[in-house]
């Protein structure tokens, strides 16, 4: 117990450091947050315009596909869509071999990266999300939960996704071992979580087979999942299914990231001797 209770307090530590870190860029998330705003509003007269041509698209009304604009751009950096977390100075850390020291810490290298990743979720979450999400309620018709317990819901929604994001950017991150240089790995990732999370339009508009595959992929679970909760899309047993759906995918990933990630240490210490 007396263990496990100090790494709990351990990684909240890296995670409150991480939040701290990422609050330092005041000047940058001022930009962040404009950027968001200003692309908010591009899709939401995009959207305006094929909602008037195709009422119902996707299974939602116009204020449930405006929704579903303003809450992609409250999770886009929530979740890292586009990476621009851990990855790219764990990477960095590979190539330098000063990972070396961080396998050979009393912490789980996995667990550490997450715990520093949540921090910054919960960040740009507060930071570049709320405020966004706020103009977007203000200024246009949204349709927004009337219930705490739906509140609630997605709460729990984007925080896995969170951990599937981490768990898929993760493995990404570890490629560094075996590749020269990850770029193009994160490239084809990055291309991959921008077209099947959701981000550009729902996944639900996705016709036949495409739509089918792309919902059962695990970018689904970055922003459309939490989306159709938050819409109230989801209820009793499917809600429970949604949940399993997205914890499924983060043990599975993270399950293959610490494989990785003992075959790594493996070769690290060969190395090493």
């Amino acid at each position: 117990m007396f263990v496990g209770t100090g790494r709990f307090r351990l990684y909240a530590a890296v995670a409150a450091g991480s939040f701290r870190r990422f609050a330092t860029y005041r000047i940058a998330t001022v930009a962040g947050v404009f950027t968001n705003t200003v692309f908010g509003v591009i899709l939401t007269y995009t959207y305006i315009a094929l909602w008037d041509e195709k009422p119902g698209l996707g299974g939602y009304d116009q204020a449930q596909a405006l929704t579903y604009v303003w809450l992609g751009q409250a999770l886009l950096t929530t979740v890292a869509v586009m990476g621009g977390g851990f990855e790219d100075e764990l990477m960095a850390r590979i190539r330098t071999g000063d990972v070396a020291i961080d396998l050979y810490r009393p912490a789980d290298l996995q667990a550490w990266w997450l715990a520093g990743d949540v921090g910054r979720a919960a960040f740009q979450c507060l930071a570049r999300g709320a405020v966004p999400m706020a103009f977007g309620a203000l200024c246009f018709q949204l349709a927004l939960p009337g219930d705490v317990l739906t509140w609630l819901a997605a709460t729990l929604a984007v925080l896995l996704g969170v951990v599937v994001s981490f768990a898929l950017r993760f493995l990404v991150a570890l490629s560094a071992f075996w590749l020269l240089d990850g770029a193009g790995v994160s490239q084809v990732a990055w291309l991959a979580s921008t077209f099947f999370s959701g981000m550009l339009l729902p996944l639900n508009v996705f016709p036949g087979a495409l739509g089918e595959i792309a919902r059962a992929l695990p970018w689904s679970a970055l922003i459309q999942v939490p989306a159709d909760v938050f819409l109230g899309k989801h209820q009793g047993m499917d809600l429970l299914a949604t949940y399993a759906f997205q914890v499924g995918w983060a043990a599975v990933l993270l399950t293959a990231g610490r494989l990785l990630q003992a075959v790594a240490t493996r070769r690290v210490v060969v190395q090493g001797g």
